[in-house]
């Protein structure tokens, strides 16, 4: 796939109408309706004033929870238009529908330097199902795509890749760092590259461990999905996870990665427990692990041969904790991990949802090279898949 696409920068805005998409879905407080979050907003930020500066009138769209094409008001863009004129320091126009009356006459009444912002796309129904009519209704609207909410491009929707049949399609800021960084590290990275894996499934990741065996010179894995490896290998590992079905798929990658010189490390000792539960007393066990227990979290000598072995990495790309982070006790894998990638001087990449939080809530996301912005796009991006909000963006 080719990730080297034309920008804003490349493209002259002025005086035109863009139709923008971004990635408003902020969490909020299911009572109050409250914004508890507002990073995704201030990530469009960038891309936004670039347009507005540059004299375009832009036309912003996002779809914000699972609505299913059923008008909810606790899921309306209402309080996003309002956060975001404050970040933006000025009005932000919002429109009671996206492709109606209400929706098509601001935006035909919109100047440049103006910014509205069209109501929660997943609305409707179309939207998810890549309606053509419903893309074309949104694109008759604007003059020029532009592409910055990569937490959604490995999505074929209306507004991200539909539109762009409609409309000669650029990439925002936001979306161009994503590639030009992941995509960078992934087709040409700075040697030894090194690919740590975590996350509860094996089946999750299958696509990540093949494309990744191509580039990488080590592979570690921890999390839940090291126990099927650890049985494929013939240890015991008790009551933790197991996906019985990935034993052979497990044994063909740690054959492969042998077979391609990759390094290919999985935990050697692990925190233990008697149930699955915050308050559980942490046993540590080296090798086989009893029939009463469940792994949850690496252990000490696996902390020292992980941090190890990304010290003197060119590029490492971590995507999944190694434990059950969200339980104190069953969090230090997490936290030394992402310590050791703050500490080791390499272009450091962590892919969005769980590794993300964790690198944020434990107050390394300042030395992290690149945090991505995307869960699940970043975890496509990493199995080498097209991903449809990038496929029909304009070639450089």
């Amino acid at each position: 796939m080719n990730y080297n696409k034309k920008t804003v920068y490349d493209v002259d805005v002025k005086g035109k109408k863009v139709l923008l998409r971004c990635d408003f879905n902020v969490p909020q407080n299911k009572e109050t309706g409250e914004i508890t979050s507002d990073k995704r907003i201030v990530a469009a930020i960038p891309t936004i004033k670039y347009l507005l500066d540059n004299g375009a009138a832009v036309i912003a769209c996002s779809h914000l929870g699972k609505p299913k094409g059923e008008w909810k008001t606790k899921l309306t863009l209402a309080p996003v238009a309002e956060r975001l004129a404050q970040l933006l320091g000025q009005d932000v126009i919002f429109a009671k529908d996206i492709i109606g009356e209400d929706a098509q006459a601001k935006a035909a009444a919109l100047q440049p330097g103006q910014i509205l912002l069209l109501e929660n796309l997943r609305f409707d129904i179309r939207e998810e199902k890549n309606g053509a009519d419903f893309a074309k209704a949104l694109a008759d609207m604007a003059e020029i795509f532009v592409s910055d909410a990569f937490g959604t491009v490995h999505r074929a929707h209306a507004s991200t890749a539909g539109v762009a049949a409609y409309l000669p399609a650029y990439s925002g800021l936001l979306v161009d760092k994503e590639l030009s960084i992941m995509g960078k590290a992934l087709d040409d990275p700075k040697r030894p590259f090194v690919a740590v894996l975590g996350g509860a499934k094996v089946s999750d990741k299958i696509n990540v461990i093949n494309n990744l065996l191509e580039k990488a010179d080590t592979i570690i894995i921890g999390g839940g999905m090291a126990y099927t490896f650890k049985k494929a290998q013939g240890y015991e590992i008790g009551t933790s996870l197991l996906e019985a079905d990935r034993i052979d798929y497990a044994n063909d990658m740690i054959a492969k990665a042998a077979a391609k010189g990759v390094k290919f490390l999985l935990p050697v000792d692990n925190y233990c427990a008697a149930e699955f539960s915050a308050d559980a007393e942490p046993v540590l066990v080296e090798g086989n692990i009893p029939e009463n227990l469940m792994g949850m979290d690496i252990g000490p000598k696996t902390v020292a041969l992980f941090t190890e072995a990304v010290k003197g990495a060119g590029t490492i790309v971590w995507n999944g904790p190694m434990g059950v982070f969200e339980f104190d006790k069953f969090a230090g894998g997490t936290k030394a991990m992402a310590k050791a990638l703050a500490e080791s001087g390499a272009v450091t990449i962590v892919g969005g949802g769980d590794s993300a939080a964790a690198v944020e809530k434990l107050g390394f996301a300042d030395k992290i090279t690149h945090i991505s912005t995307g869960g699940g796009a970043s975890l496509e991006f990493l199995e080498g898949k097209e991903l449809p909000g990038v496929a029909c963006l304009q070639d450089k």
